[in-house]
């Protein structure tokens, strides 16, 4: 099968999807807050994160995995990422990806996160203060990637997730899969991208904390309590389909202006908006700032988006250094920290 008709296959793939989003998705106010395994949703990294999350279309390199995995094949040799998220209500996560391009091959990639919840105490409905004891949730999302340029202007890329999350002894284990393509305009400089995300089965908690002892009525007495589990209930992937556009414009040899924009759809939500903008000087120094409006803007808690990087180069290699901040209603501020080493 030719380029071309892998793209035209594509392209009647996604269409159908974008005339029938609302039907597909069917997020409203009545699904807020009803899909499960929503770490995935938390942003990773800085650049993206400063221009909130608009940056589907021009992401490139190691940062794309979680964006669009297209963007991934947009880089020469190896890029390593390693990022951290002060989120709210004192969690934190951390994030370590690697890529390699192999030419024609195309590029591959591999990701881990974690959350840290810090340490919760027990409690029990007898010690409704506290038993004394601690504990700590376990989540942890691994990715693998593959991105390929099919032409000069189509690029494509694929993650899979496996999903893990881990309460005592209670846990939920899952797969997902992102799709995403890029197009680069030749004529105009304009970039298209389109990406699908956490598309995969539901979930379902299960473990022994799941289960009590019971008497069976009608037993006899004395007779030993019976060990009855309560069967955890399915959730849905928070899926959602993005559509981004990008520009870049050189504004003399040594500044560039990129600006950004993404539409994003989701199954258990309301509709996205995102504007970003980023002012570059020699490749070296990089300012950005970013808006999102959602459909109902007054649950909403995040504010604008604002960050810098740092670009050094290091004989033929470069290390970068990027920070973003998000305000938030309620909460300490979101705040990025990020390096990435490319050689």
């Amino acid at each position: 099968m030719t380029i071309r008709k892998y793209f035209s296959v594509l392209l009647l793939l996604i269409i159908p999807l974008l005339l029938n989003v609302d039907t597909i998705y069917a997020g409203s106010e009545n699904r807020v807050g009803t899909s499960g395994a929503m770490e995935l949703m938390i942003p990773v990294g800085s650049r993206g994160s400063a221009m909130s999350g608009s940056v589907n279309a021009l992401v490139s390199g190691v940062e794309a995995i979680y964006w669009n995995p297209a963007g991934v094949v947009n880089q020469k040799g190896v890029e390593a990422m390693f990022s951290s998220l002060s989120y709210i209500a004192d969690i934190k996560m951390n994030y370590f990806a690697i890529s390699s391009n192999f030419g024609d091959a195309g590029t591959m990639a591999f990701s881990l996160r974690s959350l840290n919840f810090g340490d919760i105490p027990v409690t029990t409905v007898n010690l409704p203060e506290g038993t004394g004891g601690t504990y700590s949730p376990n989540y942890i999302t691994g990715g693998l990637t593959y991105s390929r340029a099919f032409t000069d202007r189509i690029h494509g890329g694929i993650t899979v997730k496996m999903i893990s999350e881990k309460i005592v002894r209670t846990s939920a284990y899952g797969v997902a899969f992102d799709v995403g393509v890029q197009y680069i305009s030749k004529e105009t400089g304009l970039k298209l991208g389109v990406v699908l995300k956490n598309l995969g089965p539901n979930m379902t908690f299960d473990g022994p904390d799941l289960e009590s002892f019971v008497n069976i009525p009608g037993q006899d007495p004395g007779s030993r309590q019976r060990a009855l589990r309560l069967p955890g209930s399915e959730f849905e992937l928070p899926s959602t389909l993005e559509i981004g556009l990008g520009y870049e414009y050189k504004l003399a040899d040594q500044h560039m202006l990129t600006l950004a924009g993404d539409f994003q759809n989701t199954n258990f939500g309301n509709d996205e908006y995102r504007l970003g903008a980023e002012y570059g000087f020699n490749d070296i120094f990089y300012a950005r700032a970013g808006y999102m409006v959602a459909q109902n803007q007054d649950n909403n808690i995040y504010g604008p988006t604002f960050g810098v990087g740092l670009n050094i180069p290091v004989e033929g290699s470069s290390i970068i250094f990027d920070y973003a901040y998000r305000h938030a209603k309620y909460f300490d501020a979101n705040q990025w920290f990020t390096v990435k080493v490319a050689f």
